[in-house]
């Protein structure tokens, strides 16, 4: 193991001079780099082993060289085999000496120890992609790794003493609904049902805690919209992922050293209604946005949305809640008939204390309004066995209907399973 770490910080900072003189970029640049690792990897192990030829001994241990340095240099250095692994869904750092992962919603303390250079240089090697800063003036960060993955820093003196580094990766990536029925996501009755939703244009509110899968259960529905449809998608971090052939991402920006050209959620909303969209997708509602989504929603563009809940009741109380954020011009009494009027559907989705994510409720804003309180319908809910068919329907049918879907036939028991049924046109 001496050995080994002498040679690699040989190779690395050989590579590096190299890199700088050939004025290479390893993020960018990744195959030329990787020539440089595998030659002069070869040549340190070689020469210090005293050898001419490359016997087997020799050849594991130049494997292991650019491995190790291809890591440090092209990759993440010792976070990377993480990285590698598609069975690690987030990666934490609270310290440089504890780095935790969690696999299947389980976190576990890995035995990796970085120095507190070593948590810097990372997490400026990750930002690069970006093109987001740190500093004291923004002690915070949000960013998009190359491979799709949501980093998250924030450090001294908001945290204690270490820079917290959070990784959120998004190894499960379905296509479409059908694909969470295997995974216990849901069932596929309710897939059927959520799929003709899309189609059907339905307004729909995707609600659940941190970790519950409610991204990943957005990017499933996404699959379910026609092709011929125009998707326009806000965010504060670009997530939302989908092979639509008409499809256009927008992520916020933050404020310049200037202060300025800060790009917040409600301008993207509203710059997406000039681009054409025939749905509208939103990643996330926190704050005053949510009202430009629900103008959206009642001026009848098809839409979809994130919200941290953790119900589907609770969902509809922060809808009414969240578009006040607004201004003081925005009266409550015009809101909630707004959400009442304009929401369809809000799915409920949580983790079990095994991790497993699962959809808990699927339910129906009626239109009604009642003492200051929206009347919601269970269309299907767990109630401690599983998600099932309950007793509400949707309220518009006839968005369904035009589509070419009997809502009725679409929620028979029998239809469990099978394909979404069309009417006869």
């Amino acid at each position: 193991m001496g050995h080994h770490a002498q040679w690699c910080e040989r190779v690395e900072q050989r590579v590096r001079d190299e890199v700088r003189s050939l004025r290479l970029d390893p993020m960018h640049d990744g195959t030329q780099v990787a020539g440089l690792i595998e030659r002069i990897s070869a040549e340190v192990v070689i020469g210090s082993s005293g050898s001419t030829t490359m016997g087997p001994s020799v050849g594991a241990d130049v494997a292991q060289v650019v491995q190790s340095v291809q890591h440090a240099i092209c990759g993440f250095g010792l976070l990377q085999p993480y990285f590698d692994d598609d069975t690690v869904e987030e990666i934490w750092i609270n310290e440089p000496g504890r780095v935790f992962i969690a696999r299947a919603g389980r976190s576990e303390l890995t035995p990796v120890v970085m120095t507190a250079t070593a948590v810097r240089d990372v997490v400026e090697r990750m930002l690069r992609w970006s093109g987001r800063r740190l500093d004291l003036s923004q002690p915070f960060v949000d960013a998009t790794l190359p491979d799709g993955s949501r980093l998250h820093v924030a450090i001294p003196d908001v945290t204690r003493e270490h820079w917290a580094v959070n990784i959120r990766r998004f190894v499960i990536r379905p296509s479409s609904i059908h694909d969470l029925v295997a995974m216990g996501t849901v069932t596929a009755h309710a897939a059927d049902f959520l799929a003709a939703s899309v189609v059907s244009g339905a307004n729909i509110v995707i609600a659940g805690g941190t970790q519950a899968g409610k991204t990943t259960l957005l990017n499933a529905l996404l699959g379910s919209v026609p092709a011929h449809e125009r998707i326009i998608s806000c965010e504060e971090v670009f997530e939302v992922r989908c092979q639509h052939p008409d499809w256009i991402a927008m992520q916020t920006r933050d404020a310049s050293l200037e202060g300025t050209g800060e790009i917040p959620l409600r301008r993207l909303v509203r710059e997406a209604l000039r681009m054409r969209p025939t749905r509208l997708i939103v990643g996330e509602v926190r704050q005053a946005e949510s009202l430009d989504l629900l103008v959206a929603m009642n001026s009848g563009m098809p839409s979809m949305s994130t919200l941290h809940a953790n119900s589907a009741r609770e969902a509809v109380t922060k809808l009414c809640t969240l578009p006040l954020l607004a201004g003081q011009n925005i009266p409550g009494d015009f809101v909630v008939p707004t959400v009442a009027s304009s929401v369809d559907l809000v799915v409920h989705t949580a983790s079990d204390v095994n991790g497993r994510r699962q959809i808990r409720e699927i339910a129906a804003l009626t239109g009604r309004v009642e003492s200051g309180t929206i009347e919601l319908a269970s269309i299907f809910a767990d109630h401690g066995h599983g998600l099932r068919r309950d007793r509400g329907f949707p309220a518009r049918t006839e968005h369904y209907r035009r589509h070419g879907f009997d809502v009725a036939d679409l929620l028979a028991p029998e239809s469990c399973g099978s394909s979404p049924r069309r009417i006869a046109a």
